[in-house]
């Protein structure tokens, strides 16, 4: 009588239709199972309980998640977008050796900025102004610049150099600008990484 119960013809569901149903993977243990309900997707009711647990986990964390985004200054977007920018710089270059030094970019290297930001915070997230760096170059001797201008004109030319060294309208991003840069460079790290 149980099985009865339990049958989808048995609640009205059609001979057709119960032959639609397919054998599936449960999405908890990986058994094999026969579904008794269309969008069936869990074997038994244990698996069901815990894939409630784990829905309702991943919607906490995503409410988490979304609750720090809220509280993020204006400053602490900018730092996100800093973090994500250099790493793309680092596997564009990774290859080509130190902007300064010419050394091969082995372990860990920087994103170097040819005019600093302190300096030209103008040209912070500007690709030509940003290039691989060993932490020799960057940081023990304050980016070598001599060095830099020259395989820099090498690179990129002397006219987009002399661009880099001339006067810059102020830039000042909007959130909306930021969080479109942000997915803008997290999608190029992402082609490199698995290009």
């Amino acid at each position: 009588m149980a099985e009865k119960l339990l049958s989808p013809i048995g609640r009205g569901m059609s001979k057709r239709k119960e032959m639609a149903l397919k054998k599936r993977k449960c999405k908890v243990c990986k058994d094999e199972f026969k579904q008794t309900r269309p969008l069936q997707t869990v074997c038994s009711w244990a698996c069901a309980t815990q894939f409630a647990k784990k829905k309702e986990q991943e919607k906490r964390k995503a409410e988490t998640r979304r609750m720090k985004e809220d509280l993020k200054t204006y400053g602490d977007w900018l730092k996100d977008l800093q973090k994500v920018f250099n790493r793309y710089i680092r596997l564009r270059d990774k290859d080509k050796g130190c902007i300064s030094c010419g050394k091969p970019l082995i372990g860990k290297y920087d994103a170097g900025h040819y005019r600093t930001v302190g300096a030209c915070p103008e040209l912070r997230f500007e690709e030509f102004n940003v290039y691989g760096q060993c932490v020799h170059c960057n940081q023990h001797k304050h980016g070598n610049i001599v060095e830099y201008r020259i395989r820099l004109v090498e690179r990129i030319g002397q006219d987009k150099v002399e661009w880099l060294e001339g006067k810059h309208e102020p830039l000042k991003l909007s959130m909306n600008e930021i969080k479109e840069l942000l997915t803008k460079y997290k999608r190029l790290c992402k082609g490199l990484e698995n290009g």
